[in-house]
Order: structure tokens, then sequence, then C-alpha cells
């Protein structure tokens, strides 16, 4: 294939993957979204393998099919609840790619057009620096979400004395050793940067709580994307390059948008929670609460709710764990029969990570026009009848507006409390994934629905 249509057949696919982009950003359209992804993939591919640049096909086919029946087998097990981990674990997968990438390039120069006898080039070096430095960062920050969203390690930020200087003094470290590799060219010096990165993606993520993970998750994948582009700088591929900065820009301004959204410092997470203060560092398991809370029934709820004008439903992580969703479908084209009015309300951070709850409502054939992010429904809990929260904690505590002590202080929330009656669908009076109580459990307006939320949505269908 000759230069000019393997660049026409790139850029084809680059065009797809910001199609894919946009496509992905509104729910009506993430499906058209993920077409124009996997149409661009399968062009870029294509075109790749028949560069003629190929050394063994037998090596990328075997890949392709070990690769592709991993993936297959994956997605075909993997729950629901569990695709913030798995968005985790696979942008680790990124960064060791792009730490391999560099290395090899590294020690054979020549086979990726970048140097020979007489040296690597120094544009070259500087590129490989980065993309190792990078891809070590991602791909140790990864694996620590990943322990997290997991349940491996607990939510609770792990601070100690003096952990900015040090990550401090770690990045100064892994600047000096870009400079003087770029300078000497030496494999040890490969070896210390990427050593130091892999330390310094530790560091900075242990130190972020379980209520900003979703963020964390997001700026994973914006680094992920970085360290694609630094690699497809040295691999001298346009396409690579061009994928990885949509990657790169698109997670960090979702970042942005998240911690605007959550009022949080997009440095502050750059930076592993600098200057986070208490409220950072207070995180942790709930003390035990002896507080009265009043307890209903899926009749109590029944009733009130089929008797209701506006009921707002709030889902949450505990919805995607019972897999409710369907179950809540069924109620509410109850309720609609009756000739309620039904809303949900969605926060910008339900679940472990963005878009989730609206994956799962979707996934029931929950209608468009009846899901309402936080900043268009939160007046309307003033005016509802009932609130039905199905598992979301963290997102629906007042802490976050009166605790300064609070690990989710500053947070905005749903206003559910506003309500004129609140119906919470939980397990048990355990925290949330931030490791704080929620006061909404305690207000004289607040019924506790205890049970599988399924189970609860079923029995409350029955009750009407």
């Amino acid at each position: 294939m000759s230069a000019n249509l393997s660049a026409i057949l790139y850029l084809v696919a680059s065009v797809c993957f910001i199609m894919s982009l946009r496509g992905l950003s509104s729910p009506e359209s993430a499906r058209s979204g993920n077409t124009y992804g996997i149409v661009g993939m399968v062009i870029a591919i294509l075109t790749t393998l028949a560069s003629g640049t190929v050394l063994s096909f037998e090596a990328i086919i075997g890949g392709i099919l070990i690769g592709g029946a991993i993936g297959t087998l994956i997605a075909k097990k993997i729950e629901m609840t569990a695709l913030p981990q798995l968005v985790a674990a696979f942008h680790s997968l990124v960064g060791l790619a792009a730490v391999c990438v560099a290395g090899a390039a590294f020690y054979s120069p020549e086979a990726f057009g970048i140097g020979g006898m007489e040296g690597i080039t120094t544009s070259a070096l500087i590129e490989m620096g980065l993309g190792s430095a990078i891809g070590a960062i991602t791909f140790t920050g990864s694996v620590v979400a990943f322990m997290k969203l997991q349940g491996i390690l607990g939510s609770r930020p792990l601070v100690f004395k003096g952990q900015h200087f040090l990550n401090l003094a770690i990045l100064i470290g892994i600047i000096y050793g870009i400079v003087d590799m770029t300078l000497n060219g030496e494999a040890f010096m490969f070896w210390m940067i990427t050593i130091a990165a892999l330390v310094l993606g530790f560091l900075l993520i242990l130190p972020i709580g379980g209520a900003d993970m979703p963020v964390i998750v997001s700026m994973l994948n914006s680094y992920s994307g970085w360290a694609a582009c630094g690699i497809g700088f040295t691999l001298q591929n346009n396409l690579l390059i061009i994928t990885g900065a949509l990657v790169g820009a698109s997670g960090a301004i979702l970042s942005y948008i998240m911690c605007k959204g959550m009022n949080r410092s997009i440095i502050n997470v750059i930076l592993g929670g600098f200057g986070g203060g208490a409220a950072q560092a207070s995180g942790g398991p709930a003390v035990e609460d002896d507080r009265p809370v009043k307890q209903g029934s899926a009749e109590d709820a029944g009733f009130m709710m089929k008797n209701a004008k506006t009921v707002i439903i709030v889902p949450g992580y505990g919805m995607a764990v019972a897999q409710a969703q369907h179950a809540l479908k069924e109620m509410v084209d109850n309720l609609k029969r009756n000739g309620v009015k039904v809303k949900f309300a969605i926060h910008p951070v339900a679940g472990r990570m963005p878009g989730h709850m609206n994956v799962l409502l979707a996934e029931a054939s929950i209608p468009y026009d009846d899901v309402f992010e936080l900043e268009d429904i939160n007046s309307d809990f003033a005016s509802a009848d009932v609130a039905f929260v199905i598992g979301a904690n963290d997102v629906t505590n007042p802490a976050a507006k009166t605790d300064p002590t609070s690990p989710i202080y500053g947070m905005p929330i749903l206003d559910v409390e506003n309500a004129k009656t609140v119906f919470f669908v939980k397990r048990s009076m355990s925290p949330g994934y931030a490791g704080v109580q929620n006061e909404l459990f305690f207000r004289d307006n607040t019924m506790m629905l205890f049970g599988d939320a399924k189970k609860m949505c079923e029995q409350v269908v029955k009750a009407m």
C-alpha cells in the first residue's frame, strides 16, 4: 500500500474516532458513536497490516486471537457493577503497552526508523522518556484505582506526612532522568525513569478517597491517551498521535467538568489530593450510629407513590449491584398508568464512573426525556411528593453541605431532603463508598426500605 493511500485511510479512521467521541457525548447517540469507533479501528488495523512494515503476520494474528478471546470472555461475563474497575484495568494495560513499546524502541531503534549505529535521535529519546514515564504512571495508578474500586484496598485516603514533597522530588528526578537520557542515551537511566514513574503512579492515587474515584478513572483515561500519543511520535504513526491526543484531551476535559461538578480542584486531583485538607484526610469507616430511623415497607411506598402527583427517582450504585433497573422500569410504568409524573435525577458521579447510571437506565429502556442531570432537576425536589432513592448514598448526603470535616464536603448533591417524603432503599445502615454516614437517613421525612433493591421494587409493584 502506498504512503499516500495509508495517510488517507488513517485520516478517515481519525474522522471516525472524532465522530465516535461526538456520539458518546449523549445517551441518544451513544450506539452510533460506538459504531463509528469500531469502523475507525477496523480501518486503522487493516491499513497498518497492509502498510508493508509488518515483520511477522503470525505474531500479530496470534496476539489478536489471544487478546480478542480474552476480551470477548470478559465482555460476556462482566457485570455492570464491575465496569468502573474494568475500565481502570484496561487503562493500566494501555500504560503498560506504552512502556513496552518505548523499551522495544530503545533497544531496537533501527526497526522503528529512529536511529542506527550512530545512536538514537534526540527527539526520539525525549519521546521515549515521556511516553514511558506517562505510561508507567498510568499503569500503577490504574492498578491502585482498580484495587480501590474492587475493594482490595479501602476507599479511605492513604496519606502520610511529607507525601507531596516526596512526589515532587520523584517528579523532578524523572525530569532530570529524561534530560540525562537525552544527552547520554544510557539504558540505565531509561529504566530509572520507568521505575520512578511506577512508584509515582502509586503515590498519586493512594491519597485519593473513594468519593473522588470517578474523577480519577476519568483522569487515568486522559493519562492513557497522552501515553499513546507520546508513543505515536516514537512509532511515527500519525493515527496513533491523533487518537492519543483525542483520548487525552477528552479525558482531561471530562475530568475538569466532573471536578467542577463536585467542587473539587483539578490541580488537587492531578497532584494526588494536594491541598485536600481535613476533608480529604478524614475519610474512612463511619462510627457506629445508634440514632433512630423510620422504617417503612413496600406497601407504604406503593400506596404513597400511587397517590402522588410527582415522584423523583434517584438511582445509585445499589441499583447496579442488585440489577434492579428492569424491576424499576416496571414500577415506573405502573406509576405512569396511574397518572403519576415520574422523573429520574442523575448525579454526575452516581455509581463509580461517569455515565454509569445512564447506561443502566438505557438498558432498561427508560425514556431519555425522563432522565435529568443534577443542575436541571435539583430545584424540583421541593415540589415533589415523593423522592425514591434506590442505592444512591454519598450523592444524597446533606453532610456535603453542612460538615466541613466530611470527605465529601463541598460536593454538590441532589437535594433529596427537600421532597415531602423520601423512601430510601438500602440493604443496611452501612455508610456509602466515601465511608461516611448519610444524614438523610435520620431526617423526619425519610423512611428506610431495607432489603435488596430489585426485590423491593418488585414488592412495591405488587403493593400497587
